[in-house]
């Protein structure tokens, strides 16, 4: 019998808290609590040497369901589509203007947290409608 595995998705990103937190608005996840030690986040970053500042973050499901987001700094920017990209459920069950119209309202709170709005990919007979979007930092992910 095989094993059930959890999973944890990695983001390389420029600004990881700053990713992070997006997500959370997004996923309704939270930050994890300031090491031990310390009240604040910032408070543990200004510990640390410079270079490793800022280096990461973290948000997790807080009903321990969905997988960990893990957001890690690297040097270079985004230059290609993603291979792997998010679905952000919002539109689950329900069809034709109903869907579109929930997924328009998603789509604007989304915007409003400094996501952008790639395009509408309209149903056809297969598949229901879904927004591609981007975050904050430019990673694909659609509305579904």
């Amino acid at each position: 019998m095989s094993t059930i595995r959890k999973i944890q998705v990695t983001f390389d990103c420029a600004e990881p808290e700053r990713v992070a937190r997006f997500w959370c608005e997004v996923l309704g996840y939270v930050a994890p609590k300031p090491p031990e030690g310390f009240t604040t986040w910032d408070d543990y970053h200004q510990s640390l040497p410079p270079e490793q500042r800022d280096s990461w973050f973290a948000c997790s499901d807080p009903s321990g369901v969905g997988p960990r987001l893990y957001f890690q700094r690297v040097p270079e920017g985004k230059v290609a589509k993603n291979r792997v990209h998010l679905d952000v459920r919002a539109g689950t069950g329900l069809v034709g203007e109903e869907r579109l119209a929930t997924l328009e309202a998603e789509c604007a709170r989304l915007v409003a947290l400094g996501a952008v709005r790639v395009r509408l990919l309209p149903a056809d007979e297969e598949n229901e409608s879904c927004i591609v979007m981007q975050d904050v930092e430019g990673n694909e992910f659609c509305l579904d």
